[in-house]
């Protein structure tokens, strides 16, 4: 099996069983993004005590890259420090980028690299981990 056709099945496993979908108890940060270019919404609600993500949910609609890079986002933040977390999404943001990382703890977020050869797709993978950074600047304004 080729690396691209892993990679698809990852993407595909996360649309199809999205890890985390759902909403969280009152209290919680709730960050409502869209992409207004092809129409992908995510409501992200993190629950965040002692600057740690203790819970990750989120609700939304789109294409597949950005329903699954959701997912992902929500599995590998959670039991993260905020700083743990904003460091992720700039890992991240490098890797749409075209860099060279690994994320060795969560590697299904590498399946999403193959998006950069996409510009256009780009927004759709980086929209819930945008949603996470301005729901971590929230927080910490509160």
């Amino acid at each position: 099996m080729q690396l691209d056709d892993l990679y698809r099945r990852v993407i595909m496993d996360h649309y199809k069983a999205p890890r985390n979908k759902g909403t969280l108890d009152a209290g919680s940060v709730t960050i409502d993004l869209n992409n207004p270019t092809c129409g992908d919404r995510i409501s992200l609600q993190m629950q965040i005590v002692d600057d740690k993500v203790v819970a990750a949910k989120f609700t939304g609609e789109g294409c597949s890259i950005s329903l699954s890079s959701a997912s992902m986002m929500t599995d590998a933040v959670k039991g993260k420090t905020t700083k743990e977390a904003i460091a992720l999404a700039e890992k991240f943001s490098a890797l749409m980028k075209g860099e060279d990382v690994t994320f060795d703890e969560y590697e299904d977020i590498e399946a999403l690299s193959g998006v950069n050869k996409f510009p256009a797709r780009i927004k759709c993978a980086t929209l819930a981990w945008n949603a996470l950074k301005k729901g971590v600047e929230l927080h910490e304004n509160n």
